[in-house]
């Protein structure tokens, strides 16, 4: 069961015929996992803007019922970019819900959030990130028997700006494919995933890199913080991708097509019966 935010549902890794046009590591190490044995279930509870409150609300009391063997958590990165955000209650409820989650018998990972290269306006945001991840890593240590950690902050591969959205906040396609290859190692599973190393990359000059920073800023950090402003999220319209058990070995697209043909029938046989 994969619970969190953006980072969970897969964001920057863009597959439309999949539910809410994403695909993410976390349905990658389904599909492997379900190779080895195609009994094996899947969820995926994660959205997009979702808080760790919101979290905590919605998405972990499925888990607390369900019980499953598997949980990944990841939740925060959109509570640490609120700018009145007090980090001490934030990192207790943080860990409240890791303490519940242990509760349910399930190996858990946890993630840190990588210490992204960012544009001296989002600076201040990054000591948060460290006191998260310090926190994070405190908990691996306190369940060392149920906690997998995932700490992502350490890997190099993701500080080539070509594993990053162009938002420069979530992994593109390659980043999500790495990072499903990573977790399928640190589970010990076997897998068919492979990850081509990048070309070296092209440094770009002052004036580019400059045009590039102020577009990055107008398309999507002053819109972010509008959003944030006017209490909407890019979230409020979706539902979780895979919010019931489902066999990923059957083909999760199939399965979504399938899901999203009744959607259209439904409303069809609704008019009928009026």
């Amino acid at each position: 069961m994969a619970l969190g935010d953006s980072f969970t549902e897969g964001v920057g890794d863009w597959e439309p015929r999949l539910p809410n046009g994403v695909r993410g590591w976390a349905d990658r190490v389904a599909k492997q996992l379900s190779k080895a044995d195609p009994q094996w279930q899947y969820m995926n509870l994660g959205i997009r803007s979702r808080r760790l409150e919101q979290i905590i609300e919605e998405q972990i009391p499925v888990a607390l019922e369900l019980k499953p063997d598997v949980i990944t958590f990841y939740a925060g990165g959109n509570d640490i970019l609120e700018f009145r955000k007090d980090m001490r209650f934030f990192l207790e409820r943080y860990s409240q819900a890791v303490d519940d989650l242990v509760s349910t018998g399930a190996k858990v990972l946890l993630f840190t959030g990588f210490d992204i290269p960012v544009h001296p306006v989002l600076a201040p945001f990054k000591r948060r990130n460290w006191r998260f991840n310090d926190c994070v890593r405190t908990l691996a240590q306190k369940y060392p028997e149920s906690v997998v950690l995932v700490d992502y902050w350490q890997w190099d591969a993701y500080r080539d700006r070509r594993m990053w959205d162009i938002d420069k906040l979530h992994m593109n396609r390659a980043g999500h494919r790495y990072m499903a290859i990573r977790i399928l190692e640190i589970l010990e599973s076997e897998h068919q995933l492979e990850f081509d190393p990048l070309a070296h990359a092209e440094r770009a000059g002052f004036w580019q890199a400059t045009q590039r920073d102020v577009e990055w800023l107008r398309q999507w950090v002053l819109p972010m913080f509008g959003r944030r402003m006017r209490g909407v999220t890019l979230g409020d319209e979706l539902a979780p991708r895979w919010p019931e058990p489902m066999y990923p070995a059957k083909g999760m697209k199939k399965q979504f097509r399938k899901r999203r043909a009744s959607f259209v029938a439904q409303p069809l046989r609704n008019s009928e019966v009026s």
